[in-house]
């Protein structure tokens, strides 16, 4: 009992904080509010009164104008008629009058039904020398207007006429009709002149109300109340106008009116709601944690010896499963090691057995230059027995040429069979393509094979290893000799290509490419079985290398052969300082 009785007083004082939350909430949302509709009042006003000062301007400046001035004659009427008519087109006013001291129309900008405007409140005011403003119902279109008279002196200071320029108010209130906050201007009488709502244009104020009524005197629900300095107006006066709005208003005396505006105050309840929400939220929530809390204290302290015990099971548990799996990390990383010493050793084992199938050749290559070396030298000590040294030193020339060109063949063969270990970096591959060529012109010279291959004259930087795209290269050339043996004609293309990527191509006119989709995989070959060509890793070894380089490799059939594209990324060369 006595713990329903806590949580009732609780749930009292969470109701009664939220509701002071509220209220302090609303009443803040209302501050700024409040000072939101207030600069918009003041803009709204400002608008106006310079729109409308305009025209007011306008009237002390053409009251004075020279064609304006003693509309005697007919002629003089028409010339008056005419600039008159040129101002109104071009300031958009509904028409611009000049009045006589008794209040005819002298001349106007548009005909006037009314000759005399003598009891016109504007034009009286003018008559004493001031500037006369006043508003009204147009009686032939029904257009509510806004009149500015300017008196007109004569040479002593009298008044001789006036200068009346009339204004369209719908055409003020377009620029600003449709705004989010409902805005009216009330004249002296207490009805609304203007407004961006049309629904309250003509609702008049009764005297001691603060409310409005329609002009047909229909009941309309209104009621007002002040929330600290803050007065409310709830109303239903339509769908374009709030149920409960904050009302604010700004006397304009300059065209005798007082501007007024009704703001949604939806925004602020929700606002306040929000916040008042949120607070009971949080007591609620950490009422109900307390609650909680002492419930299973209890419970928890019953629970913790069970617990102990499932946690020292647990804890040996998972003692082993970590020692078993520090175990297998372990294996996994010994397993990894000799993968890739596997992976290594296999890439070694290519080129040891691109070098066995050239091996032929490349002995004749060096046995050739050394037999032409033993006979220039026996030349060479024939000629300078006989006193020949010009000659004998033509044919020392000719030894330190085949000396060099052994050399040149010795560094590409060394190059290419020992084990790079160098990390990945910028490489030329032209200068790597051309290595590769001299390392396979014995097997193409054998092959009686047709290479087309004209290198850049500038380097072409790539990111990846020497050695290892000397050895893609060699794979492919190989590959395209051994595919073209048992034909007649036989051609190897080679084409580099600077893009985005840098692609090098290798076009041959053999037979083509059986199976496309095996190309890679190891151990795959088209070449006798237990032949010594090969055991078909030397495309799996290339394309794991160029994968390796971030590149990519990938052939395909031409129609009158095949062709196989190596992809690699640029190195952009560094700017010389």
């Amino acid at each position: 009992m006595q713990r329903i009785w806590i949580i009732l007083g609780f749930l009292a004082v969470v109701g009664l904080l939220t509701v002071g939350v509220w209220t302090y909430g609303y009443r803040q949302a209302l501050s700024q509010l409040s000072e939101k509709a207030e600069a918009d009042l003041e803009l709204a006003a400002d608008r106006l009164s310079t729109q409308m000062q305009v025209y007011q301007e306008l009237a002390v400046l053409m009251a004075d104008h020279p064609s304006l001035q003693g509309l005697e004659t007919l002629e003089q009427a028409r010339v008056a008629q005419a600039v008159l008519l040129d101002v109104a087109d071009k300031t958009a006013a509904v028409n611009i009058m000049v009045l006589d001291r008794d209040g005819r129309v002298l001349a106007a900008a548009q005909p006037v039904r009314q000759g005399q405007l003598f009891t016109h409140p504007a034009f009286q005011r003018a008559m004493q020398g001031s500037l006369g403003n006043a508003h009204g119902v147009d009686p032939d279109s029904g257009n509510r207007t806004y009149s500015y008279a300017a008196p007109s002196f004569g040479p002593e200071g009298q008044v001789d006429g006036v200068l009346m320029v009339v204004a369209d108010v719908q055409d003020v209130e377009q620029t600003w009709r449709g705004s989010t906050e409902a805005v009216f201007f009330v004249d002296a009488e207490g009805v609304v002149f203007i407004s961006n709502r049309s629904d309250l244009l003509f609702w008049q104020r009764i005297a001691g109300q603060s409310g409005l009524v329609p002009p047909e005197g229909r009941d309309t629900a209104f009621d007002a109340r002040f929330v600290g300095a803050h007065e409310l107006w709830r109303l239903n006066w339509g769908r374009y106008l709030p149920q409960e709005a904050l009302h604010l208003t700004l006397d304009l005396p300059v065209i005798d009116m007082t501007a007024e505006v009704l703001v949604d105050v939806a925004p602020a309840q929700r606002l306040a709601g929000l916040q008042a929400s949120a607070v009971a939220a949080i007591c609620l929530a950490f009422g109900a944690l307390l609650f909680l809390a002492t419930e299973r204290r209890r419970a928890l302290a019953e629970a913790n010896a069970v617990l102990e015990t499932r946690v020292k099971k647990r804890t040996e548990a998972l003692t082993v499963a970590n020692t078993a799996l520090r175990r297998e990390v372990t294996e996994r990383e010994e397993a990894e090691a000799a993968l890739k010493r596997a992976q290594d050793d296999l890439v070694q084992a290519g080129k040891l057995s691109a070098l066995g199938q050239m091996s032929a050749g490349i002995s004749h290559e060096l046995n050739q230059p050394l037999m032409a070396i033993q006979q220039f030298a026996e030349n060479g000590t024939a000629f300078l027995e006989r006193g020949k040294d010009d000659k004998a030193g033509e044919n020392l020339g000719r030894i330190a040429q085949m000396a060099a060109r052994m050399a040149r063949i010795i560094k590409n063969l060394r190059a290419f069979a020992r084990n790079e270990s160098e990390p990945m970096g910028k490489v030329d591959l032209v200068q790597v393509i051309n290595t590769a060529v001299e390392l396979a012109e014995v097997r193409l010279k054998a092959g009686q094979v047709e290479l087309v291959w004209q290198p850049l004259d500038l380097p072409v930087f790539a990111w990846g290893g020497e050695v290892r795209l000397v050895q893609v290269f060699v794979n492919l050339i190989n590959n395209a000799i051994d595919a073209m043996i048992h034909q007649r004609d036989r051609r190897i293309e080679i084409t580099l290509h600077t893009k985005d990527r840098l692609e090098v191509t290798v076009r041959d006119n053999g037979p083509g490419i059986e199976e496309p989709e095996k190309l890679f995989e190891p151990f795959y070959t088209t070449k006798a079985v237990g032949s010594s060509e090969g055991m078909g890793l030397g495309l799996s070894i290339s394309y794991g290398l160029v994968q390796s380089f971030g590149g990519n490799i990938r052939g395909a059939n031409t129609g009158d052969g095949a062709v196989f594209t190596v992809e690699l990324d640029p190195v952009r060369q560094e700017k010389v300082a």
